[in-house]
């Protein structure tokens, strides 16, 4: 006979954090502002002007990505072609594909944050705040986290070169007698 506190049988949830449990009510809010502010543009200014901004804003979007889209292919094009790593000399192809989404998500919110992250300098400093974070929440990563393997596969030698890795495996993958025989002409 044990005396001991009674045991749930249910496992219990490790906590979420604090911005995983207030993710949903700060989109719940933008929403809200989101549909005030296209009623008070639309009061002011006229419905038809406000669905003539938000068709606007899509279209500006879309060309903004697609341009975004181009360079950052042109980019990779050229570092294959020069056998290397992409250069980062045209960067930020990232942060205008994001403005260019917010700017076609409909809202006057999201089309402000899109065109604030359209501006070299703001896509400079959102850059390099957002590879500071990066880099600081994989050097806290515990081992054995999907940050420890980043951090792992980021290993470059004191020269400054990547170590280029193969996996070789010894056993077949498939069984002898289901492997395929060599496709001839």
């Amino acid at each position: 006979m044990t005396t001991g506190a009674p045991t749930s049988p249910y496992p219990t949830r490790p906590r979420r954090s604090r911005p995983r449990r207030l993710l949903p009510l700060g989109i719940a809010v933008w929403l809200v502002l989101e549909i005030w502010l296209l009623t008070v543009v639309a009061g002011a200014a006229g419905g038809f002007t406000v669905f003539l901004l938000l068709l606007a804003a899509f279209v500006f979007g879309a060309v903004v990505i697609k341009r975004a889209g181009r360079r950052a292919f042109q980019n990779l094009n050229e570092a294959l072609q020069r056998g290397g790593a992409p250069s980062s000399r045209r960067g930020g192809n990232g942060l205008m594909m994001l403005g260019g989404l917010l700017l076609m998500i409909p809202g006057m919110i999201s089309d402000a944050v899109g065109l604030l992250l359209l501006i070299p300098p703001v896509q400079r400093a959102v850059g390099r705040y957002t590879e500071r974070t990066v880099d600081r929440r994989l050097r806290e990563a515990a081992p054995g986290t999907l940050g420890d393997a980043f951090r792992q596969a980021r290993i470059r030698r004191p020269d400054g070169k990547v170590v280029q890795g193969e996996v070789i495996r010894d056993e077949p993958t498939e069984p002898p007698s289901e492997q395929r025989p060599p496709l001839t002409r």
